[in-house]
């Protein structure tokens, strides 16, 4: 099979992109603008991969989009290409309705005029797998509830408006126009090649520098986590296994809050790098709480019955082990960071 992923030189794209290229015989063709949050450095494991195709390319422009799928002629779309950080969503939402919504129907449309065309084998095989977000359903406060596949929509901020705006695009074009659209909402992703703008990369860098660690409100926000690679696994057992027109809430049975998250860490850098940045006696004594966020939601949580239920996918990390993977591989792996923060980038505190 041949696979065309949106947004694959991001962070959970290039975690997908890797599981494809390792665990099976799949081609990928890899679709992507290289936005600040793209990089390519995430993919030089299996670059040189016959199986590997990249096509720098706006999922805005249609005219590209029509040349890509011409010419490679892919099997499904797994589309995730998407501005994804609340924060920056705050400060300038129009990028966010460019590529969420308006970058999620010009790759509907162009797929559909390709789907249109192919012989009726190829046409009843072929998926479009839409890679959502848990945020859209908005906020559990105050709940014992967890977010189910048929959750109402509620989202807060204009990063969770976008990707609802999404979603209901995908479900409308299978709809009205039969194209075999599949969605997936997902919890917190954390792991290798994280950005270092999210809320776990920036405390363990930010930790190794003796810089403040800057936790939202009271750090009590809860958040399901999902190790990245878990969830690579998750979207390409639903991408050749799952039911058209179904959705799929993928999560990692992780619920923690944001400060446990962070003194969880601070104390893996005890134990992993005990010689701390001078001045410094304990890493949690770096943990600064500033003001919190516009509309932060209080809780996400997760019910995954259902993808393990019918598809048989679970999570193979507890976050105990996924976090000490994480922090070993930021550890081991400063050059690619580096890197990333050699950029625009200043390691602002900018969500999680």
């Amino acid at each position: 099979m041949k696979i065309l992923v949106t947004g694959g030189a991001g962070f959970i794209g290039s975690a997908v992109i890797r599981h494809i290229i390792n665990n099976t015989q799949d081609s990928v063709v890899n679709v992507d603008k290289l936005t600040y949050a793209g990089n390519l450095e995430s993919l030089i494991d299996i670059e040189n991969s016959e199986r590997y195709t990249f096509e720098q390319v706006d999922i805005c422009d249609r005219a590209e989009l029509d040349r890509v799928f011409a010419e490679h002629q892919p099997d499904a779309v797994m589309h995730l290409a998407a501005e994804s950080h609340v924060d920056r969503s705050i400060d300038g939402p129009a990028a966010f309705i460019e590529t969420n919504i308006v970058g999620t129907y010009t790759i509907l449309e162009a797929t559909r005029a390709y789907w249109n065309q192919l012989d009726e084998t190829r046409k009843s095989a072929f998926r479009f797998h839409h890679i959502s977000t848990d945020e859209v359903y908005g906020d559990l406060e105050g709940t014992d509830d967890l977010f189910t596949e048929t959750t109402s929509y509620e989202p807060s901020s204009p990063y969770s408006a976008s990707k609802a705006s999404s979603d209901h695009l995908v479900r409308a074009w299978l709809r009205t126009y039969g194209l075999p659209t599949i969605v997936t909402n997902c919890s917190n992703n954390y792991g290798p090649y994280h950005f270092p703008e999210k809320l776990i990369p920036l405390i363990i860098l930010n930790a190794l520098d003796g810089k403040a660690l800057p936790v939202y409100g009271d750090g009590m926000q809860i958040r399901d986590w999902l190790y990245v690679e878990d969830h690579a696994s998750a979207l390409y057992t639903v991408v050749t296994k799952g039911e058209i027109g179904e959705t799929y809430n993928i999560g990692g049975h992780n619920e923690k809050a944001n400060i446990e998250v962070v003194k969880t860490i601070c104390s893996l850098l005890e134990e992993l790098v005990p010689n701390k940045p001078q001045g410094v006696t304990e890493y949690q004594s770096l943990i600064t709480y500033v003001t919190d966020r516009p509309g932060h939601d209080v809780r996400y949580a997760i019910d995954a019955s259902k993808i393990a239920r019918e598809l048989g996918w679970k999570p193979a990390e507890t976050f105990e082990s996924g976090i000490r993977k994480t922090v070993e591989w930021y550890l081991a792996n400063q050059k690619w960071w580096s890197r990333v923060l050699d950029g625009s980038y200043n390691r602002e505190r900018l969500g999680n």
